[in-house]
């Protein structure tokens, strides 16, 4: 579900970084982010009272508990209701000479933009890998990095594009003292905004292709001169004279040669850097502008389709046994108490996980007995079975997958409606690494119009996870989010233990559960929160 409450944000307890928890740089922190911005209401969705304390009106978009950073201001949706990427990331190309100031340039745009889901991607990060004798000539300042020939264009365009598409990517890391890439890379999601920086930043026609917007750093030769031996003495423990002599054997005739003809390529060119607050301005108005025109309104959409076709084949409902009923019965009573409606709600969780895993691919397998007889039966069919719960109310349902799946992996999602505009956001994400191969297991608790559940699973297919090797578990969904996330993904498994007809006009499920986060954990809505803001459907 949606997390509306910056005390609830709190409350949570899960010792994770966030993958997607800061800006994002290939050369230090990695994180993602977007600000969210204006939009109307949709339709169907009447307007809601603020709450007395906005989490976004003052200090950064964000809130740190822990060791999680959570983004207050999330990532709208970026696929359209046919769960398609519709909109791609808007990339800058930030290009000068070698200590113009075009880090200093990035971040000033990143400040003045003031939205959390941007990535600062540099082309020092795709140097290729050196051969031993090239090595030795690094080793004595003898080999040129500020020549074409030195970057990994064919990788570095292959991430650039991924990544302009939405795709989840690894970036390579640098190391500047041994001239090597570390062993670790950097995973990098979810960009809406995308500046990218470096010398060569103009040097390839595929790479130029791929940027909306061009600018060039314009600064004196001097000051870039004393930049670069301040940077490489101090941070890359080089020696005055090693720094000198590659200075004027492969900077300065880089420079002549290769980047300041591409001047001639950009859109602005920015003099005197990280100072030329006009320049910068110009450069956030026109981002901004090309981020309103991006904007969608998938909830919208969702919400105002009439579904008139059957229940989709891909979707599985717990059969409606006199113990389901039973449970039903006992956790939809708005007079259960919450003991008796987290033990019961619990019991239906290990019915509904236990049925998930029929679906489960599976192979026959010979085994002997203690009494030394063969007996034929099933075992797991596939690499690896990983959870993935939509915070906060799917979260209640991984005890029950761990009861029945040992060691299985467990990732975390936090989507939350945006109170003006209706839509979900992404605010939080953190996944194991190499789920691509492995059956995934999406836990929500309610889905209504499928919204948040066709983000959660867009995520996932950003990740490369196969489409087919998703199942979408909750324990109660309406028709309209049966058939949203069936239509734009017809190969998701959709398991629940009930279907219910109807939403009101809040898009909360009828007849329903109620809000199941506050019943499970026992929070009550505040005086300065309305009845809808407080819902757990939100997230749905």
């Amino acid at each position: 579900m949606a997390l509306t409450s910056r005390c609830r944000l709190r409350d949570r307890k899960i010792p994770m970084e966030t993958e997607c928890g800061k800006k994002m740089s290939s050369r230090s922190d990695s994180g993602s982010g977007e600000d969210s911005l204006d939009r109307l209401l949709p339709p169907a969705v009447a307007p809601r009272r603020k709450s007395g304390t906005s989490l976004s009106q003052t200090g950064p978009p964000l809130l740190r508990t822990g060791t999680r950073t959570v983004y207050t201001a999330g990532r709208p949706p970026w696929y359209d209701e046919h769960g398609a990427q519709s909109k791609e990331a808007f990339v800058i190309g930030l290009c000068g000479g070698s200590a113009s100031g075009k880090t200093t340039v990035a971040n000033k745009i990143i400040e003045a933009l003031d939205v959390p889901w941007v990535v600062l991607l540099s082309v020092d990060s795709f140097y290729k890998v050196l051969s031993p004798d090239q090595q030795a000539l690094a080793a004595s300042n003898d080999y040129n990095f500020d020549h074409p020939v030195a970057f990994d264009f064919e990788l570095l365009v292959a991430t650039l594009r991924k990544l302009k598409q939405g795709k989840s990517v690894k970036i390579p890391v640098y190391d500047f003292t041994t001239h090597r890439r570390q062993k670790d890379w950097k995973n990098v999601y979810g960009a809406s905004v995308i500046i990218f920086e470096g010398i060569m930043s103009f040097a390839d026609k595929e790479l130029l292709q791929l940027l909306d917007m061009k600018i060039f750093v314009d600064t004196d030769s001097d000051i870039r001169l004393v930049r670069r031996l301040r940077r490489d003495i101090t941070e890359r423990g080089r020696d005055i004279e090693g720094v000198i002599k590659q200075y004027n054997k492969f900077v300065k005739p880089a420079f002549d040669q290769y980047i300041e003809p591409s001047m001639r390529l950009a859109d602005i060119v920015v003099p005197r850097g990280g100072g030329n607050m006009v320049a910068i301005d110009l450069i956030v108005q026109h981002v901004h502008s090309q981020l309103e025109e991006r904007e969608l309104s998938v909830r919208a959409l969702l919400a105002s389709a009439q579904q008139t076709q059957p229940l989709p084949q891909t979707l599985s409902v717990l059969e409606s046994s006199p113990q389901v009923k039973g449970l039903h019965t006992i956790i939809r009573n708005k007079e259960t108490s919450r003991d008796e409606f987290i033990f019961y709600s619990k019991r239906l969780m290990r019915l509904l996980i236990e049925h998930a895993l029929t679906f489960l691919p599976s192979q026959s397998c010979v085994v002997q007995t203690p009494q030394g007889q063969e007996y034929e039966g099933r075992t797991y069919n596939g690499r690896g079975i990983t959870g993935v719960s939509v915070l906060r109310a799917g979260e209640t349902m991984e005890p029950a997958l761990r009861a029945v799946c040992k060691d299985v992996r467990i990732g975390k999602i936090l989507i939350q409606t945006n109170l003006d505009s209706g839509e979900p956001e992404l605010h939080y994400l953190r996944l194991p690494k190499d789920i691509s191969e492995d059956h995934v297991i999406l836990m929500d608790s309610i889905v209504s119009t499928g919204a948040a559940a066709m983000m959660a699973v867009r995520v996932l297919l950003d990740h490369e996870v196969q489409e087919d090797k998703i199942m979408l578990v909750s324990l109660l969904m309406a028709e309209l989010g049966v058939h949203s996330v069936a239509y734009a993904f017809p190969k998701v498994k959709i398991i629940t233990t009930a279907v219910d007809k109807s939403l009101d006009d809040f898009l909360h499920v009828i007849p329903g559960i109620g809000d199941f986060g506050d019943r499970y954990f026992g929070t009550d809505v505040s005086d300065s929160w309305s009845d809808e803001e407080a819902q757990e459907q939100p997230s749905q």
